[in-house]
């Protein structure tokens, strides 16, 4: 098997490592033959790593891993390349222009792709490097699910159709966490344990009303990540609410900034109500 690994920052660079464990050979694009380097763990020899998304084209199936704010970007300069293999996407998020998930990208985008999925759960790039035990959701067609579960042979994956679900995930629980982060800095326990699970019920109504399954928010994607997120200040939005609370600036990207305005526009649009969120979104200002 041959997989094709588009982004070669943390996230893609540890997944490119962990399929290159599994047994396949790996392409990783970079658009600047650049990667992440984890200390303690060497590059295994079947990585190739290129700028030339044209050496992607006779894979077998794509893992696309570029950040929310490249993604439409990305998708753009590799559509020459794409050959009708399935997609697993593996950036978690919306496009902050347009609140668009990922996957409603790739369709807008790459309308040919017909088979794709979406993966997506509670994962530190650092420890999925070093070979640490992580399980994730895979949601997606079946033909995506079965090139998804045999290049990431190396990780437990929960399956399942949920799409919508997986990503309304991945994309609340950066909100959540960057909610339970400020409420770190300026809130007590038990006010902090309330907002956690409003805020999360939030979540967990707008995938209802968007047409997702229950048991998807409390899987891997879910709950797991939830947990990861919401509760370490080795989380981005966790680190980056407390930041903020602090009055500092937060360090890097914080996708839950972004996630906030998409998920409060989702929720106007369906009728949710999202006080907790809407609360947040008014301490930034956004």
């Amino acid at each position: 098997m041959k997989v094709g690994v588009i982004g070669a920052g943390a996230w893609g660079t540890a997944l490119a490592i962990t399929v290159a464990h599994g047994g396949a050979d790996v392409v990783l694009w970079s658009y600047d033959n650049e990667y992440k380097h984890f200390d303690g763990v060497d590059m295994p020899n079947n990585i190739e790593i290129t700028n030339d998304f044209g050496k992607t084209k006779n894979t077998d199936t794509w893992l696309i891993v570029t950040p929310a704010s490249f993604f439409r970007e990305t998708l753009r300069k590799a559509k020459l390349a794409y050959n009708g293999q399935p997609i697993i996407i593996c950036t978690k998020g919306a496009e902050s222009t347009t609140n668009q998930f990922m996957s409603e990208i790739l369709q807008s985008e790459l309308p040919e792709c017909i088979d794709f999925g979406v993966l997506s759960g509670p994962q530190f790039a650092h420890e999925v490097a070093q070979g640490t035990p992580t399980g994730s959701t895979l949601a997606g067609t079946n033909i995506a699910l079965n090139a998804g579960t045999d290049a990431l042979n190396k990780l437990y994956l929960d399956t399942t159709s949920d799409v919508i679900g997986t990503e309304i995930c991945g994309v609340g629980k950066n909100a959540v966490a960057l909610i339970c982060g400020y409420n770190s800095v300026v809130a007590r326990e038990n006010e902090r344990a309330m907002i956690f699970t409003r805020a999360w019920n939030e979540i967990v109504d707008l995938g209802m009303a968007a047409g997702a399954q229950m048991r998807t928010f409390l899987g891997l994607c879910g709950i797991g990540d939830l947990f990861l997120s919401a509760t370490s200040p080795t989380s981005r939005n966790f680190s980056g609410g407390m930041a903020i609370a602090r009055g500092e600036t937060p360090a890097g990207t914080v996708e839950g900034i972004f996630a906030l305005n998409g998920l409060i526009a989702r929720g106007d649009a369906l009728g949710i109500d999202m006080p907790v969120l809407k609360a947040m979104k008014h301490k930034l200002k956004i």
